[in-house]
């Protein structure tokens, strides 16, 4: 009876050895999967770095451009403030100035948001590599045989 329940116990001991060792290496997968999918993200949005940097910099060229050019119609109102034409014309200038910093906030905030992702993206890929390597650890802490030298 005892050689049974012995038998019995050691029976689900690996039982229960087998169905966590495959749990373990599902987990691996999975963490590999999400690894190399948010690796090719990754890549996606480092290769849109370049271009929204170029945006930002156009787009605060053009703000720069269109403050000069409101500062210089503003100064020509200033000699003749009773000029309709004049006023009009620097009225339109000023709306210019207004949509171009406009502009070139919004692509200043998309390089911001795009780093940001970058740098999640990067952290989230760091975790789940932490991860897999402690799944990979204990999977070559299993393969270590006990010494089973008969005596």
């Amino acid at each position: 009876m005892q050689k049974v329940l012995l038998l019995t116990t050691i029976g689900l001991l690996f039982f229960g050895m087998s169905i966590s060792a495959q749990k373990v290496n599902t987990d691996s997968l999975s963490l590999v999967s999400k690894i190399s999918a948010d690796q090719l993200k990754l890549g996606k949005l480092q290769n849109q770095v370049e271009q929204k940097i170029k945006n930002k910099q156009d787009a605060s060229e053009q703000a720069q451009k269109s403050a000069n050019e409101n500062s210089k119609a503003a100064d020509k109102l200033s000699d003749k403030p009773e000029n309709k034409k004049l006023a009009r014309k620097a009225n339109n200038k000023a709306a210019e100035v207004k949509s171009d910093s406009r502009n070139a906030r919004r692509e200043s905030d998309r390089l911001d948001n795009l780093n940001k992702d970058i740098q999640n993206l990067k952290k989230r890929i760091a975790d789940n590599q932490a991860k897999l390597n402690k799944y990979i650890q204990n999977d070559k802490a299993n393969l270590v045989t006990p010494d089973t030298t008969q005596h």
